[in-house]
């Protein structure tokens, strides 16, 4: 299994949506393709990976250091005995020469790679995800549910109160149990008439 292109490129946000720190109408993500010489159920191996929203793209590092690090790897030293892409050994591929710790742009952008390689071992191996991290890591033992939250209730041009509860509402119609809502981008007295809003959606929730 060898590595015969790797992709990437910068996805506007552009949103005016805003948290207590930064608004998105100038944020960015990097978004990366993984291609293989493996071909499943007839069509290339491929694992895609991206950086969440509130990192900024980070194309520099990924094609000046991490990309040509995995490109100009010797195969063999990133697979396993099974042939197949082993991300560990990526990872340590990445982190070559560079000073531990810290870094926190690093780690966007290694991420944005790791993230691909997993999910290539993932479709190489025929898995989902979850499926190949429990048997890799938990001895086949998987959990059956996950705790997820829907983060949303940013601030918006326009966007009052009425317009987050209904937000609010719309994810607990969806079906969760727990919403965040951004805090710290308004004068305090607005930000308490936007928490006791949000409780008077939700409830005061379980102890």
């Amino acid at each position: 299994m060898r590595i015969t292109a790797i992709r990437e490129t910068v996805a506007p946000i552009s949103s005016a949506i805003a948290n207590a720190y930064i608004d998105f109408s100038k944020m960015t993500a990097s978004v990366v393709a993984i291609h293989t010489d493996l071909v499943r159920d007839g069509k290339p191996v491929i694992g895609f990976g991206f950086n969440s929203n509130g990192r900024y793209a980070v194309q520099g590092l990924l094609r000046e250091r991490f990309i040509p690090r995995l490109l100009d790897a010797a195969p063999d030293s990133l697979s396993d005995e099974a042939g197949l892409f082993d991300p560990a050994k990526a990872w340590d591929t990445m982190m070559r020469n560079e000073k531990p710790g810290g870094h926190g742009e690093r780690s966007v952008a290694v991420g944005v790679l790791d993230m691909a390689l997993w999910d290539l071992r993932a479709k190489a191996e025929g898995v989902p995800l979850w499926r190949l991290l429990a048997d890799r890591y938990r001895n086949g033992e998987a959990d059956p549910k996950a705790w997820v939250y829907a983060a949303g209730g940013y601030y918006y041009p326009g966007k009052g109160i009425e317009a987050l509860q209904d937000e609010i509402r719309h994810y607990r119609d969806l079906g969760y149990a727990c919403v965040k809502i951004k805090i710290g981008g308004v004068p305090l007295a607005d930000d308490l008439r936007r928490i006791e809003a949000a409780l008077a959606v939700v409830g005061p929730g379980d102890n």
